[in-house]
Parts: structure tokens; C-alpha cells; sequence
């Protein structure tokens, strides 16, 4: 490293220590107007943030995918700074950041915190749709309310200078892991940007500019030696990752022979705290149930879009759809599923390494279909040993794992497989039938309870839960250093709830009308997210205007969008 960098990295964090006294005397209200002006800078710069968004991930001004980058990108970092800006002027006045959520018992001694819908506009714009935060077992819901708001209950007791390693698929996902060092964690922040996203260094700049100017953020760039000197730096107090549980590793425990002995001898090369959100193999359950023609169309093309947002460039993009190998309709639903692989709209392989980690998949599994640019891997068994079931492919590779049963032996089955045998504990989805749903009544909820992902998605996606600021977001509590699987900690959780463990969101089975003619009330059509939308980007778009300043008048627009796709 040149003596370049090392200044460079030293004056940073000189000037974060600095910054480190300022943060301290800076009250509720002023930390509460900074979130208001990032909210403020994100809307002014949102249209140059998607330009610069396209340009790496290499699509057109006219891609329908488009939508994906307006939602994960300056939408998410909107409701995430408008939500902890509710968080702080709660605080501000006497409250509890979650005074006013409704709460519940949660099975097995749990609290849920209903977060979302969160006011009339959540509850038009996405109909149907709920997210529920679970404590930990033990913890009742004074418990809850008497502990959120973090490092914000003690704003002058700061933490130091923390370093975020951003990651370089989801362009929010530094800037609110930012946030949450500022305000969950009462810390200032070196974001070292992963080099895929350099380009979008002038906007965060713009975004960020009244963090940088009190010295309370700075924002870097450079490879892998810059981050590790970041990391290693003795001025620095707290690290947190995105990325792969490859890259944790290294850092904590070095590489090569290095890090053979620090595991052999249970002592990582880095002493000083470290959280991290590291991915891994998600499964996307489907619970077997009577199906009509239209629902199997939907649903595969749901379980597309869990793989194939981003192209699959998601810690969270479903990996393994678990199915089950005694339901009459599976053939009528993997032919759908191979449709909707085919239909998605094709698009680039910006990520480095995707077509690598595609052709190792098509090595190891002869049987593997090409479907297009995608993989479909089917016949796969729960073994320890079958490498899809552990390898975070991060690339369109979609396998079918089938376990024998009728609807209450699959699932527990199911559950008891993704549990013991699959890679990582980010998140798990379900797809169910709601007379499946009824009939299984406790026996479901049971299998929701035992299921340890940080996020479970009933009927929606957990991708949602990542949109969701007042969520959790993170692996399951329980990882060790040792054995890191998708992290330790949480990010979002714009409520600030202490040690959260999980998130649990729902959706409707059916989109609308069908699903208002089947019983169940919700007013969603096919939600805008899906790779097969196709007014996803314009739908998008008017949301993440919706959110710059919410207001009725913008409402019918959003409807109209949304009913064509």
C-alpha cells in the first residue's frame, strides 16, 4: 500500500475522531433534522443515483428493470432515514420509538411487533401485505418498549469510529448500514465503498454532504488492501461487513496457513468487534395444496423473481425451492416455473465472476437445464453433501430439492431440512395455499416458529423485509466466529429494537381482483417487483417519488401503474 493510501486512511480517521466529540454533543433534534436532510439530498439526487446505477449494472435508459434499482436504491434509503427520523422524535419527546405499534404474544414466549402497515398510505399502497418484528423468547413487550431506541437512549455515550465494508449488488445497502452505525450503534463511520459501486461516489456525496461535513462520515474508496487497512487501523473500533462469509473469514481470521492456526487455536487476527450480513442458500418452501391453473402461473413466476432479481445477485435471492415430490400438481408447477425462468426479461452479467459461478453449477450437476441464461437444477436430494444446498451460487441458478409427504409431513420435514442440511439463516420463504394454511392451523404456525431465519416470508418474498425500514434485517441470532454463517447482528430496524430475532412477513396468495373473488382482502394486483411486471420500472418510480413526500394526490397515478403490470 502506498504512502498515499496510508494518509489518506489516517486523515479520515483523525478527522472521524474529531467528528467522533461532535457526534456526542449533538442532540435528538439535530441528529433527527440530519436524517431529514439526507431524506431531503436522496429526492434531489434520486434520478442521478438510477443513471449511475444503470451505467454499472449495464441497462438501458428504457429497461423495464429499471424498477429494481428505484426500489432497492434511493426508495429504500428514503423510508430508511424518514422512519428513523419518526424513531428520533419519539425519543425526543419522552416516547418509546415503538409506543403506538400494536404488540402480541409471539410463540414460544415471544413479543411481535406489528411495523408494518404503518398508516393509511402502507395500508393502499401495499394491501395485504404485513411485517412483524419477533423478540427473542423471554422478552415481553414492556420489555420492548423500555429498551428501543439503542444508542440513542444515551446519544452522548458514543461508541467510536466504526468501518463499513459496503457490499456492490444493492446500492442501499451501504448507505443504510451507515445509518445504523450512526444511530443504532452511536458511532461516526468510514464507508469504504466496494469498487463496483465507485461510480455512484459522487451522489453519496451529495447525499451525505451535512454527515461529511461535521466529520461524522467519510467515504473511500480503493481495493482490497484499502479495506483491510481500514479494518486494521488502530483508530478504528468496530467493523461491519456485507459480503461473503468468504471475505468475513479473511478478515477475522486471515488467509492461508495463517488462518489454519488462528482457527486451530480459536484466536482471530482481528481483536475488535465485527457484525456482518454475509448471505447464503435461501429456500423458498412450497407447501402442496389444490392449485388452480392461475395460481401455479403466479406463484412460479414469484419464485422466479426470487431468484432472478438483480439477476440473482442477492444474499437473499432464493436459491432452492423445496417441494414436495408426492404432490399431484408438481409437474404442472415445475413446467411453470421453467416458463417463468424463460419469460423473465434476459439481462447482463455486471457482477464479477457470475458466469464462472454458472458454469461450476452446470459442472457439478450434469442434469442442470439451461433455460436461456438461467440454470434449473432438479433432482437434487438433502445431503450434507449436495453442493447446492451450501454453495451461495449468487448468479441465476434456481435448484429443486423434492422431500416426500402430504402437507403436514412435507412441511415438518421441510422445515427439519432447511434447518439441519441448507447453508445460512438470512431468510426462508413459503408459498401456501390458504385453505392449506387453515387446515394445518397450529401445526403452520409451529413450523413458522421453528424455522431460524432472521426473515420468513409467508405467500411474499423476503426481499420485502429488506424494504421494510422498520424490520429487522439480518441473519439469525446464534453464529459464532467460528462458524459465521449469514452474520451476527441486524441492520434497518428503524425502530431501533433492541436484539431483535427475526421478521415475519405476509402476503396475499392471489393478486387482485382474483384474489378479492377467493376471499381473501387484499387490493395488491401482481406486485411491481416481479421480473414479469411490466410496468414495474413506471410503478416504481412514482413510489419512490410517493416517498420523497407522501400525499394522496400522487396515489392514482401509483394505482394506475400498478394495474397494468
Amino acid at each position: 500500500m502506498t504512502a498515499t493510501v496510508t494518509a489518506t486512511i489516517d486523515a479520515a480517521v483523525s478527522a472521524l475522531k474529531g467528528g467522533e466529540i461532535q457526534w456526542s454533543r449533538t442532540d435528538l433534534a439535530a441528529r433527527r433534522r440530519l436524517l431529514e436532510q439526507i431524506h431531503a439530498n436522496t429526492a434531489r439526487h434520486a434520478q442521478e443515483w438510477i443513471e449511475a446505477a444503470a451505467r454499472i449494472k449495464k441497462l438501458t435508459a428504457d429497461s423495464p428493470l429499471l424498477g429494481e434499482e428505484w426500489v432497492s436504491g434511493p426508495y429504500s434509503l428514503l423510508t430508511g432515514a424518514a422512519a428513523l427520523a419518526e424513531s428520533l422524535l419519539a425519543l425526543e419527546q419522552g416516547h418509546s420509538p415503538v409506543d403506538g405499534y400494536p404488540m402480541r404474544p409471539a410463540p414460544g414466549g415471544r413479543t411481535a411487533v406489528d411495523v408494518f402497515p404503518h398508516g393509511i398510505f402502507d395500508a393502499l399502497l401495499l394491501n395485504g401485505f404485513r411485517a412483524e418484528v419477533w423478540s427473542r423468547p423471554g422478552v415481553d413487550a414492556e420489555s420492548v418498549r423500555a429498551r428501543a431506541g439503542l444508542g440513542q437512549r444515551t446519544p452522548t455515550d458514543t461508541g467510536g469510529v466504526g468501518v463499513v465494508l459496503g457490499a456492490g449488488n444493492i446500492f442501499s445497502i451501504a448507505p443504510l448500514d451507515v445509518l445504523y452505525q450512526l444511530y443504532a450503534d452511536n458511532r461516526v463511520v468510514a464507508l469504504k465503498l466496494n469498487p463496483i459501486t465507485d461510480p455512484l461516489l459522487p451522489v453519496l456525496e451529495k447525499i451525505f454532504a451535512p454527515m461529511i461535513e461535521r466529520g461524522f462520515l467519510r467515504l473511500i474508496t480503493g481495493g482490497p488492501e484499502v479495506g483491510s487497512a481500514l479494518v486494521n487501523h488502530p483508530g478504528v473500533d468496530a467493523v461491519h461487513i456485507t459480503g461473503s462469509a468468504l471475505t468475513h473469514d479473511a478478515i477475522v481470521f486471515g488467509t492461508g496457513a495463517e488462518a489454519e492456526q488462528n482457527r486451530a487455536a480459536n484466536t482471530p487476527k482481528l481483536t475488535k468487534p465485527i457484525t456482518s450480513e454475509l448471505g447464503g442458500v435461501s429456500p423458498t418452501i412450497v407447501v402442496p395444496g389444490r392449485w388452480s391453473r392461475a395460481d401455479l402461473r403466479f406463484q412460479a413466476e414469484h419464485l422466479a423473481t426470487q431468484r432472478l432479481h438483480n439477476n440473482g445477485y442477492n444474499c437473499i435471492a432464493a436459491q432452492v425451492a423445496v417441494v414436495s415430490a408426492d404432490w399431484p400438481q408438481k409437474e404442472q408447477f415445475l413446467a411453470e416455473l421453467r416458463a417463468a425462468l424463460g419469460r423473465a426479461p434476459q439481462r447482463p452479467d455486471y457482477y464479477p465472476g457470475s458466469a464462472d459461478r454458472v458454469a461450476a453449477a452446470r459442472r457439478t450437476y450434469p442434469q442442470a437445464q439451461a433455460i436461456g441464461a438461467r440454470t434449473l437444477i432438479e433432482g437434487m436430494a438433502p445431503d450434507r453433501h449436495e453442493p447446492a444446498l451450501h454453495t451461495e451460487y449468487f448468479a441465476p441458478v434456481l435448484g429443486v430439492l423434492e422431500l416426500p409427504g402430504a402437507p403436514a409431513e412435507f412441511l415438518a420435514r421441510a422445515v427439519r431440512v432447511c434447518n439441519e442440511e441448507i447453508e445460512g439463516t438470512l431468510g426462508a420463504n413459503i408459498l401456501a395455499h390458504p385453505a392449506t394454511i387453515k387446515r394445518l392451523g397450529e401445526r403452520f404456525e409451529s413450523a413458522v416458529a421453528e424455522l431460524r431465519y432472521g426473515t420468513i416470508a409467508i405467500n411474499a418474498w423476503t426481499g420485502l423485509g429488506y424494504l421494510t425500514a422498520r424490520a429487522s434485517w439480518g441473519a439469525f441470532p446464534g453464529h459464532t466466529l467460528a462458524d459465521i454463517q449469514s452474520g451476527i447482528g441486524v441492520v434497518h430496524n428503524a425502530l431501533l429494537i433492541a436484539e431483535p430475532e427475526r421478521t415475519v412477513v405476509r402476503g396475499p396468495f392471489r393478486p387482485a381482483p382474483r384474489s378479492l373473488l377467493h376471499g381473501e382482502f387484499s387490493l395488491s394486483p401482481k406486485p411491481p417487483w416481479f421480473v414479469t411486471n411490466r410496468t414495474g420500472a413506471t410503478t416504481l418510480r412514482r413510489l419512490t417519488d410517493f416517498a420523497t413526500k407522501p400525499r394522496i394526490a400522487a396515489l392514482p397515478g401509483i394505482f394506475a401503474s400498478a394495474l397494468r403490470g
